[in-house]
C-alpha cells in the first residue's frame, strides 16, 4: 500500500484532522488553555513508577491504532498512552482512555548524540474507538516543506515556563515556522538543524518546553483540516523561550516512507 492510498484510507475512514470542537485560535502572544477536546489527536505518553503513571511526553494519534512521538521519549520503562485528555489531574474525564502499547518502533537511525531521526511509532494494544474526543491528525504529504512564517500551533502539557511546573490543562501556542535558511544561521541553531527538522518560534516569548517533547506541531490546511507537521524534539539549554533558539521539531514529512512501511507491515 503506498502512502497516497494510506492517507486516503485514514482520511476517509476517520475524517482525520477535523475536531468536533474546533480550537480557538488567537494571534496573541502567550500560551493559552485550549478549548476542551479541540486537539483530539493529542496524547499524553506516561510511564509507570510503582503503582502510578506519570506524564513524560506528548504524542499524536495518526490512526485508530498508531501514535507518533519522539525517539528520545522512549526508554526501558512501562508506558501507556492516554487519549482524550484535557486536565491531567482529572482521572475521571469523560471520553478519555488509557491504552498500553503493543509494540514501540524507534527509528533505526535515531542518534541521541546529534539528535537525528528523533521519531518513534507506538502501536496500541487495541484500536481506539474514535469519537468527538479522540480523532487522528492528518499526515502531511511526503517531502512537504512549510514556508517561512507559516502559522502552526504547538500543543502539550509541558512546563509553562523554564523551570516551572508542568501544565495541568492542555496548552496551545502559536509558533510560526522559521525557514531552514534562517534557522541554520550561525547566530540561530547553525549546523545542529538539518533539513529533516522544522524550526518554529524563536521570538523569545513562546516555545515548547520540557514535557512537550514528542507532541505535535499542528498546521492547518486550506480545507480546514490539520496536519501534524512536526514532533517536538529539542530546545535551548539556556531556556525554553530564548531568542533565536526556536523550538526544533522532527519534520514528519521527511519520514513518511518509514511511517508507511512500519504501519503497513505491522
Amino acid at each position: 500500500m503506498n502512502f497516497v492510498i494510506l492517507a486516503l484510507f485514514v482520511a476517509g475512514a476517520y475524517g482525520c484532522g477535523r475536531p468536533t470542537y474546533p480550537p480557538v485560535l488567537t494571534r496573541v502572544v502567550g500560551g493559552d488553555d485550549v478549548r476542551q477536546h479541540s486537539w483530539p489527536w493529542q496524547a499524553s505518553l506516561q510511564y509507570q513508577s510503582g503503582s502510578s503513571f506519570y506524564h513524560t511526553c506528548g504524542a499524536t494519534l495518526i490512526s485508530s491504532q498508531w501514535v507518533v512521538t519522539a525517539a528520545h521519549c522512549i526508554g526501558s520503562r512501562t508506558y501507556r498512552v492516554y487519549l482524550g485528555k484535557h486536565n491531567l489531574k482529572n482521572n475521571n474525564e469523560a471520553g478519555s482512555i488509557a491504552i498500553s502499547p503493543a509494540r514501540i518502533f524507534v527509528h533505526p537511525n535515531w542518534d541521541s548524540y546529534r539528535i537525528l531521526n528523533d521519531i518513534a511509532l507506538i502501536k496500541l494494544s487495541s484500536p481506539v474507538k474514535l469519537s468527538d474526543t479522540i480523532k487522528p491528525a492528518c499526515l502531511p504529504n511526503s517531502g512537504e516543506v512549510l514556508p517561512h512564517g507559516a502559522p502552526c500551533y504547538v500543543t502539550g502539557w509541558g512546563r509553562i515556563s523554564t523551570g516551572g511546573p508542568l501544565a495541568d490543562i492542555l496548552q496551545q501556542a502559536l509558533l510560526p515556522v522559521v525557514g531552514h535558511s534562517t534557522c541554520s544561521r550561525s547566530d540561530w541553531w547553525g549546523s545542529l538543524v538539518t533539513t529533516n527538522m522544522i524550526c518554529a518560534g524563536g521570538d523569545g516569548l513562546l516555545s515548547s518546553c520540557n514535557g512537550d517533547s514528542g507532541g505535535p506541531l499542528n498546521c492547518q490546511n486550506s480545507d480546514g483540516s490539520w496536519d501534524v507537521h512536526g514532533v517536538v524534539s529539542f530546545g535551548s539549554s539556556m531556556g525554553c523561550n530564548y531568542p533565536k533558539k526556536p523550538s526544533v521539531f522532527t519534520r514528519v514529512s521527511a519520514y513518511m516512507s518509514w511511517i508507511n512501511n512500519v504501519m503497513t507491515s505491522n
